[in-house]
């Protein structure tokens, strides 16, 4: 099982949302790495940490597991979506998402402050200066020392 880091903006799809309809479609990413990482590296089952950005207070929120392997984003073929993409084609689809499940919110908020005070977390993607992926890759010492911290 691999693990990843997944955010959303609160007042777009936040965990509540995530909550409220179980499954949800990961639509919208238009990044060529955080596609790639749905489209080749997701796997049914795999952990996702649910992280609130641009918000303010940003950090990690809940739990979640990839629900379905990668399909087609149906965004990008309706020219009514913010997220329509005029030049991707149905028999070559540019676009592609998963089905993320529910399974929990955390009992408080890890904020993004923390994570950056955690020793064990240095070289976490997240972190790094300039990153602004909406999908990454998480290791399985750093899901750990994650979750820890919500004691």
């Amino acid at each position: 099982m691999r693990h990843w880091l997944m955010k959303s903006e609160p007042d777009v799809f936040s965990i509540d949302d995530l909550a409220r309809v179980h499954i949800e479609p990961w639509t919208g990413v238009r990044n060529h790495q955080a596609r790639n990482f749905m489209r080749d590296g997701m796997q049914l089952g795999d952990g996702v940490l649910f992280y609130h950005s641009r918000c303010a207070q940003p950090g990690v929120v809940g739990i979640a597991q990839v629900a379905s392997a990668a399909y087609p984003d149906p965004t990008q073929f309706d020219p009514h979506s913010d997220y329509f993409d005029a030049t991707s084609k149905r028999e070559q689809p540019r676009w592609m998402l998963v089905d993320v499940r529910f399974q929990r919110k955390l009992t408080r908020i890890i904020t993004l402050t923390e994570l950056k005070q955690h020793a064990g977390l240095a070289d976490f993607a997240l972190l790094r200066r300039g990153n602004r992926l909406s999908v990454l890759p998480v290791t399985k010492t750093q899901w750990d020392g994650i979750l820890s911290l919500e004691c």
